[in-house]
């Protein structure tokens, strides 16, 4: 069934052809509307789910640790300060290997007061042990809403599903949606190995002293390293049940380039026409969408990057004293291979600004014409 619907309602879709028993959240713009549209059908009773109306997003979080460690499948959504504001029950989630999945709508964080799009909000929480997934469009939306719970699940560890503030989020596109028939074949239901059972008495999230903490991280970590095998399976599953698929990253355009693009969310949709564009005009240009931030998919990039001299991120974010999160990522998983190419970091699109086709041939031009950076931050369409 195709609908025209928009990046919110493609998340509760999502949420509901995941058969969800528990949602909890408190409303910030612009994710509030995937939460009302759930709440809407709750409350009509057509969605036999359980919502729990907070406060706040720290007892948003809170009410889903409880909730999980239960043995029921959850789900939440916030953005910007909200997702600030969990910042302390994102770890006690991870650590206590909880399934849940969570829908970031990213915007910026103030101030100055803003309500759009960049990636500093879900980018700030990028160690807080939660596996993340940038989406394109909003048929990625939804189905990256499905594989998150399968991957989740699989892991014992939550997922951050993120989407660009208004372009996707309330801009509407065609999605396929498909039936729950084919869902509940692809997603099972939810069956903790550790539910909480009164005939078998056990205690969570207790104190560790010095003698085992250590091999608690240890245990995160291993189950990072996981990641990119059990998503792969997800996904290559995903696509032979419903036709598509997207993997951690995906590289397009000429196939032997010389100069690469890196980007993600939805600057990846103007990336391809401006490569296209540039293809044709006998530009070695090719570009690399990256969809999983953490773990970071070192391997799968470095695969694809080989025999390029020179690669360009631009980054809608910003780590201040340091610059583009994506660009010092990349350059850290480099660090070690004998063979790298020039890493140019551009930052544009902060608070919502458009990163335009210009803007995208500006940065790939610039890095055409240099043999290195000529600053460690490059700045796309600045006021000066």
């Amino acid at each position: 069934m195709k609908r025209v619907i928009t990046g919110n309602q493609a998340v509760a879709y999502g949420v509901i052809l995941s058969r969800v028993e528990v949602i909890s959240a408190y409303p910030i713009t612009p994710q509030t509307t995937i939460v009302e549209e759930l709440s809407e059908l709750i409350a009509s009773g057509r969605l036999n789910t359980r919502f729990l109306k907070v406060e706040s997003e720290h007892s948003a979080m809170a009410a889903l640790i409880g909730a999980s460690t239960g043995g029921v499948r959850c789900f939440t959504a916030t953005s910007s300060h909200g997702l600030a504001y969990m910042h302390e029950m994102l770890h006690w989630a991870s650590g206590a290997r909880l399934p849940i999945v969570m829908v970031n709508v990213n915007r910026a964080i103030g101030p100055p007061w803003n309500i759009w799009s960049d990636q500093s909000d879900s980018l700030s929480q990028r160690d807080t042990g939660w596996i993340q997934l940038y989406c394109e469009n909003n048929q990625e939306v939804l189905d990256t809403i499905l594989q998150a719970y399968r991957i989740a699940e699989s892991v014992k560890l939550p997922v951050m599903v993120v989407l660009d503030a208004f372009v996707l989020s309330h801009t509407s596109e065609p999605v396929e949606v498909p039936p729950m028939e084919e869902v509940d074949q692809f997603l099972p239901p939810y069956c903790p190995e550790y539910p909480i059972d009164t005939q078998e008495p056990m205690a969570f999230s207790v104190i560790a002293t010095p003698e085992y903490f250590l091999e608690f991280r240890y245990k995160i970590q291993k189950a990072m390293e996981q990641v990119p095998e059990i998503a792969k399976e997800v996904d290559d599953e995903f696509g032979s049940r419903f036709g598509r698929g997207y993997g951690a990253i995906e590289r397009h355009g000429k196939e032997e380039a010389e100069i690469l693009l890196m980007t993600s969310g939805t600057v990846t949709s103007t990336s391809r026409i401006v490569i296209e564009k540039l293809i044709g005009k006998g530009v070695s240009i090719a570009g690399i969408k990256i969809k999983r931030f953490r773990p970071f998919p070192s391997k799968e990039i470095y695969e694809e990057i080989k025999g390029a001299k020179k690669l360009a991120v631009i980054d809608r974010n910003l780590s201040a004293g340091v610059g583009g999160i994506f660009a010092q990522e990349l350059r850290a998983s480099l660090y070690s291979r004998e063979e790298r190419p020039q890493v140019f970091g551009f930052i544009s699109g902060l608070g919502g600004r458009d990163i335009t086709p210009e803007l995208i041939e500006e940065a790939i031009q610039y890095t055409v014409e240099h043999p290195r950076p000529e600053e460690e931050i490059l700045w796309l369409g600045l006021k000066r």
